[in-house]
């Protein structure tokens, strides 16, 4: 199964992502890796982890906390129907490089570095933490902010912890490829909002025009263009919610043309930018 690299966006007006599934995803990404922490929990059922080159099964939920980087297959992969998800993912520095060195997080800080083999937990901080989880769904940013502070505490506290000694698995060539597609998403994160040229691309990982090509959709399953227009648009709903005009939220998320932003966001979303805002702002 071909490993890909999955982009991760944080929640609108939040520093981090926060997602909530009731049913198994049929577009998930099976074997895939981010740079991102990830801690999931699934209230109940079963099935298989597949972590770097742990496999094993799980019974009755499930709470994992992932370190970056770390491959892993769907949870949903080979689920049918209902299957509850809530899934947190947060950059190592998403609150500023040096916070996790403060000496108050220092439990934490061990915490993280512990996860990046995998941890699950036992049914006692899995019950605790997912309520907590839960509660973050219905919570405002800064008070979900401050939740997942409090459950990171708690997991960094909790007697049953298990380390997975998922090994990535990763040969030193794959190791390679994952720095050289990071590098490739690190620029379009910083530069979305310019024009982003193939060639400065290409010259950022020493490759020709075609090689980059090539190599972009074979690591993505995507062309450039199309995953350029996905991550403007996924910046563009974030500034929507922000208030801003339309006409500065296209130039802003990278859009240099109005009517070529209302057709990519109208295909893209299934609506127009206005009527967006109005449904998700409520």
């Amino acid at each position: 199964m071909r490993l890909e690299f999955e982009p991760i966006e944080p929640t609108p007006g939040q520093s981090f992502a926060l997602r909530h599934y009731t049913h198994a995803q049929d577009r998930d990404i099976r074997w895939h890796y981010h740079p991102e922490y990830e801690l999931l929990y699934i209230p109940q059922g079963s099935g298989r982890r597949h972590l770097g080159q742990h496999v094993s099964r799980y019974a009755g939920g499930e709470l994992l906390l992932l370190g970056p980087n770390l491959p892993h297959l769907s949870f949903s992969y080979e689920q049918q129907g209902a299957f509850e998800q809530i899934v947190v993912q947060f950059r190592e520095d998403f609150l500023g490089g040096q916070f996790w060195q403060q000496p108050e997080l220092a439990a934490v800080a061990q915490l993280l570095g512990r996860s990046r083999r995998g941890l699950s937990f036992g049914p006692a901080t899995r019950a605790a933490v997912g309520a907590g989880l839960r509660r973050l769904l219905t919570q405002p940013p800064p008070a979900r902010l401050l939740g997942l502070l409090h459950l990171l505490y708690q997991l960094a506290a909790a007697p049953d912890a298990t380390e997975l000694h998922a090994d990535s698995g990763l040969s030193g060539l794959q190791a390679r490829e994952q720095r050289r597609l990071g590098q490739v998403y690190h620029y379009i994160e910083a530069h979305y909002a310019e024009a982003v040229r193939v060639q400065t691309l290409a010259d950022l990982t020493c490759l020709t025009v075609p090689a980059f090509c090539r190599y972009f959709r074979k690591m993505t399953g995507q062309t450039l263009t199309g995953f350029l227009q996905e991550y403007r648009i996924s910046q563009a709903c974030r500034l929507l919610l922000e208030g801003r005009p339309v006409t500065e939220v296209s130039f802003a998320s990278g859009f240099h043309n109005l009517s070529h932003f209302h057709r990519t966001f109208r295909r893209l979303m299934g609506q127009n930018p206005s009527e967006y805002r109005k449904e998700v702002s409520g």
